[in-house]
């Protein structure tokens, strides 16, 4: 290849994104829809994520946009971590995915980088890259923040331990945060500097729309989806169980699992489906959820963001059965959406985790009002915003016909 060669592969500008993924299917949906929104708004643009999640080829990933599956680890129940498959110990499994994550920011030599949620990685995985970045002022470096990480007090404790203030100060040309300040601000509790503060924006929320292919069912149904499904075996319980006390309840429900969900958990669900005579129908995973949000009557989820995101950008009505443990993130935002009149919740703490009130939340959703008829200024803004700010870091314009 001659140097001219070179230099107009290098023209193509390049987006890394970092999700470190150690559990559920977030922080990989959220990058892929953001690498998706980049590169459509300009085609010439490549982007890359870094990616620890298990069932990261499984998804089907936009043009111009690839992934790198980082060496996976697992929490315990005791809290800590291991190898997930590797039989390393942690340390061992961070320092290989510390030195993949360093090898690939030097070969794929970003413009810009988007690192999810944690500013140091992983149990600090990314900081020898972020160094290197910085040293060398390769790239602009974002922060990307979902719109409610964790109860303030908790979250601070955590962000102190991990030394994670200090390094979005340092490494970090700015942040932005994938929701309304109106809403909910997660920096609210964090002692950041002044200057970071001006240096962090609010995109809205990350619309998302329909996919190629994806078939869904002819009859009417109620989507029932814990997300990845690690967490929703309780959600799923409460759902079974309204079934079985109300013969008559309708529309019949599409149970989709989540990969995560406990084998042994998953057989003993798929016991008392069979009980139910097709009134539920349940499978494992979808990689195109949004088609099969799009075509439900409503839906019955957990409160993660993605799923939030979805609800809104497809309008549909939802009941929202929150975690509390061991975040209280999907609370905090199921509780203000339900303010807001976006969604209905079921409240542990209003004694609502029973049979009866998941039968009456489900036969409510016919006449439940759509998320759009509580009007909320950018709320869905997310993708343009966040498109726009990466085309004006890179000194493109957006394509012709791409709205």
């Amino acid at each position: 290849m001659t140097q001219s060669d070179q230099a107009a592969v290098r023209s193509s500008p390049r987006v890394l994104f970092y999700s470190h993924d150690t559990f559920g299917l977030g922080h990989l949906r959220r990058s892929r829809a953001l690498a998706g929104a980049i590169t459509k708004a300009a085609p010439d643009v490549s982007a890359l994520i870094l990616t620890g999640s298990p069932v990261a080829g499984r998804f089907a990933f936009p043009d111009n946009v690839d992934h790198i599956r980082l060496p996976g680890v697992t929490k315990t129940p005791d809290g800590n971590y291991e190898s997930e498959r590797l039989g390393l110990s942690i340390d061992e499994v961070t320092d290989l995915r510390a030195g993949l994550i360093d090898a690939t920011v030097k070969h794929f030599d970003p413009d810009i980088v988007i690192v999810d949620k944690e500013p140091t990685g992983f149990r600090g995985e990314l900081i020898p890259a972020l160094k290197w970045l910085r040293e060398k002022r390769k790239a602009h470096i974002v922060l990307g923040l979902r719109d409610v990480l964790d109860d303030p007090d908790i979250l601070a404790a955590e962000w102190d331990r991990k030394g994670a203030i200090e390094a979005a100060e340092q490494y970090y040309d700015e942040c932005w945060v994938y929701g309304l300040r109106s809403i909910h601000d997660p920096t609210a509790g964090l002692e950041f500097s002044q200057s970071f503060r001006t240096r962090t924006r609010f995109t809205g929320y990350l619309r998302r729309e329909e996919l190629p292919d994806g078939e869904v069912p002819s009859d009417p149904y109620v989507l029932v989806t814990p997300g990845g499904g690690g967490d929703g075996a309780g959600m799923v319980n409460l759902v079974l169980s309204a079934y079985e006390r109300d013969p008559e309840l309708s529309p019949r429900a599409l149970l989709v699992y989540g990969p995560f969900l406990s084998g042994e958990v998953r057989a003993e669900f798929e016991a008392r489906v069979a009980k139910l005579d097709g009134r539920v129908h349940a499978v494992g995973f979808d990689s195109r959820m949004e088609n099969l949000m799009n075509g439900a009557k409503g839906i019955v989820s957990m409160g993660g963001y993605n799923t939030f995101c979805e609800v809104l950008s497809f309008d549909k009505p939802v009941v929202i059965v929150p975690r509390t443990r061991p975040r209280l993130e999907q609370f905090i935002r199921a509780s203000r959406a339900e303010e807001l009149g976006l969604v209905r919740m079921l409240d542990e703490t209003r004694g609502e985790l029973t049979p009866e009130a998941m039968v009456a939340a489900i036969r409510g959703l016919a006449d439940q009002p759509c998320p759009s008829s509580a009007f909320v200024p950018g709320l869905l803004d997310g993708l343009d915003v966040v498109s726009d700010r990466a085309l004006e870091i890179l000194g493109l314009t957006r394509s012709q016909g791409v709205a």
